[in-house]
């Protein structure tokens, strides 16, 4: 007996394999390129196609972009060309080009003889994290330089990776070696604090443990919108002496504790009525995600939360970010993928949690977030 999936399976299978044919032929591809009322929709089609084509070489304009501070010298007014050419130090025609590149990808456009931000660049200049994402992209691309050898080995073993070596060393790391990275995370760490904030009611707990939170990034952002929430952060002990200062500087030095140790290994300091994992989880393969959800459920109270924020496979609308930027990236750096909710939910439901839940955020792409509730039986 065939069941009703097996026959949903076999017709999508007979009419996906119909529709590759006609979108295949040359003959089809004509028409539709003719014909009046599919004419937008192969135009787009076609646009779609090349961008994938042409992606790689998109991506080094905005590099170039960022690279030469482009976007700040036409922050404030338009700029001719030719000062752009001496100011980036340029030949006139390299200027001309990076500029006209760049106004293809409405990073910068022309305003007469001058150039002035374009819509997409105006955008990055207000998110330092991203400009940040860029600008250690090198490394990505490095390790991308022959793709099918990464898939092959793996992963890891590339610039990526070494980039973050402290994490997986066996030592705790150095200020110098822990640096980089965690300057990185932190830089690109607002704009999820800020849609984090705005999609989970913290002010119903009272004191707020934030496990591998860097920097303290998002701890500094959750103290100043929830000013009633003790807070502390458990990282690495180098990681957690930057995080001590740039809490110090946001003013919340009396409020914030740090905790030194490894998640992976350590105990986890307990008391915390709410935990965060922003943007940890799916830097782990399976088997330390699962220690580490498990560490979390042991240190929580009765009915205490862990609150999960990363980027997710299979989102509706985010599938580029998560299966695909991710999904490569952490390939790339050698630990752990990009998981769905669905996932993720099984995981947090092995783990002994209940009532895992999705929560609606404002920019799926960058981020979402699970809230999953510690129950009231230990589970072995």
């Amino acid at each position: 007996m065939i069941s009703s999936a097996g026959k949903d399976s076999g017709w999508r299978g007979r009419w996906l394999a119909w529709r590759n044919r006609l979108l295949a032929s040359p003959r089809f591809q004509r028409f539709a390129a003719r014909f009046p009322l599919t004419r937008p929709i192969a135009r787009r089609r076609a646009r779609a196609l090349f961008d994938l084509v042409a992606g790689f070489t998109y991506s080094q304009i905005l590099a170039a972009c960022v690279e030469t501070e482009l976007f700040d010298l036409l922050a404030d007014e338009p700029v001719e060309a030719d000062t752009v050419a001496a100011q980036l130090d340029l030949p006139r025609d390299g200027a001309e080009r990076l500029l006209r590149g760049a106004a293809a990808l409405g990073l910068v456009e022309p305003l007469g003889a001058a150039w002035t931000l374009g819509r997409h660049g105006a955008a990055l200049r207000g998110n330092r994290g991203i400009a940040e994402m860029v600008a250690h992209h090198h490394l990505l691309y490095a390790d991308l330089a022959d793709p099918v050898d990464l898939f092959r080995r793996g992963g890891g073993g590339g610039a990526l990776s070494r980039h973050w070596h402290y994490a997986e060393a066996a030592g705790q790391g150095d200020g110098e070696s822990v640096g980089a990275y965690s300057a990185l995370m932190a830089a690109s760490q607002p704009l999820i604090a800020n849609q984090t904030i705005d999609a989970y009611p913290f002010r119903r707990h009272r004191r707020l443990l934030d496990i591998g939170g860097g920097e303290g990034a998002f701890l500094a952002a959750v103290g100043a919108r929830v000013p009633s929430l003790e807070l502390a952060l458990f990282d690495l002990p180098a990681v957690g002496e930057r995080a001590r200062g740039r809490l110090a500087a946001s003013g919340l030095a009396s409020r914030a504790t740090i905790h030194g140790g490894d998640f992976l290994r350590d105990p986890l300091p307990k008391g915390y009525d709410l935990i965060s994992l922003v943007r940890v989880l799916h830097d782990h393969d399976d088997v330390p995600a699962m220690i580490l959800l498990r560490a979390i459920y042991a240190a929580l109270p009765v009915g205490g939360r862990l609150l999960l924020v990363e980027p997710m496979a299979q989102i509706p609308g985010a599938a580029p970010a998560g299966d695909a930027y991710f999904g490569v990236y952490l390939l790339a750096m050698g630990s752990g993928r990009p998981r769905s909710p669905a996932e993720i939910r099984t995981m947090l439901i092995a783990a002994g949690f209940s009532r895992p839940k999705c929560l609606p955020m404002a920019l799926p792409l960058t981020a979402s977030a699970i809230v999953a509730t510690r129950s009231t039986v230990q589970t072995s």
